[in-house]
C-alpha cells in the first residue's frame, strides 16, 4: 500500500481554511471541492489511456483517451458526496458508483448500510472518496469491497489522514492482489479517544451540511 502526501502550496492553503473553526459550510463546501480537484489530479497520475488519431486545424497528431472500461469514482456517503464534483470535474466520462457505511461511535467499527455499484469490477480502476482517514476501518472496509469485486487497482483520495489509519491501510493490504494508494493533503497528529483526527478540521460531513 502506497501513500502519497500532495505537497503543494496550493493544497496547504486550502488545507488551512478547512481546518479553520470560523470557515462556514458554504465556504468549506466550496474549498473542498477545489481541494478535491488538485488531490484528484495526483491520484489519477496512472489512469489508463489509448492513443488516438486526430486532426487539428493545422495536421494529424496523436493524443491520448481514457481507456475501457471507464475508471469507477466511489463517494463513501455521506461525507464523501462532498467530494464527488470535484473528482469528475476531472474525470467527467467516469462512472459513479455509491457506497453508504456508518461508523459505530463505540466500537468504531463500519457497517454497509447501502450499496449501488456493479457486482463485476474487473479490470476497472476504482477512486474511492472520503474526506477523512482516521481508524481506517471504514476505507480498509470499502477498499475490500473494491477488490473483491475484481477492481484492478483502488485509490483512496482523502483531505486528512492519521497515522492510525494509514497503519492499518498498510497492515491490511500490504499483501494485496492489486495495487492500493492512498493520496491525502496531510497525515495528521494522532487520533484523540473519539476517534477524531488531531488536529484535523472537525467531522467533515457535518462541516459541509450542517448536523443531522
Amino acid at each position: 500500500m502506497r501513500i502519497h502526501v500532495v505537497d503543494h502550496p496550493l493544497v496547504a492553503h486550502k488545507l488551512t481554511t478547512l481546518r479553520d473553526e470560523r470557515t462556514d459550510s458554504p465556504t468549506f463546501r466550496r474549498l473542498a471541492d477545489e481541494l478535491v480537484t488538485l488531490l484528484a489530479y495526483e491520484a489519477t497520475r496512472d489512469v489508463r489511456v489509448d492513443q488516438v488519431e486526430v486532426r487539428t486545424p493545422v495536421a494529424a497528431t496523436t493524443g491520448v483517451k481514457l481507456s475501457y472500461p471507464r475508471p469507477l469514482v466511489v463517494p463513501i456517503l455521506r461525507a464523501g458526496l462532498g467530494m464527488l464534483d470535484g473528482m469528475v470535474r476531472l474525470l467527467p466520462t467516469a462512472e459513479v458508483g455509491f457506497l453508504g457505511m456508518i461508523r459505530d461511535e463505540g466500537t468504531l467499527q463500519p457497517s454497509t448500510y447501502a450499496t449501488r455499484m456493479p457486482d463485476d469490477l474487473t479490470g476497472r480502476q476504482a477512486y474511492v472518496l472520503d474526506p477523512m482517514l482516521a481508524t481506517g476501518g471504514t476505507l480498509v472496509a470499502s477498499t475490500q469491497l473494491l477488490i473483491d469485486r475484481g477492481a484492478a487497482d483502488v485509490t483512496a483520495i482523502c483531505l486528512l489522514a492519521a497515522p492510525e489509519g494509514v497503519a492499518l491501510m498498510q497492515e491490511a493490504f500490504k499483501d494485496a492482489p492489486v495495487p492500493v494508494t492512498v493520496v491525502t493533503a496531510s497525515v495528521d497528529e494522532r487520533l484523540n479517544e473519539h476517534g477524531y483526527i488531531v488536529p484535523g478540521l472537525g467531522d467533515a460531513g457535518d462541516r459541509l451540511y450542517g448536523t443531522a
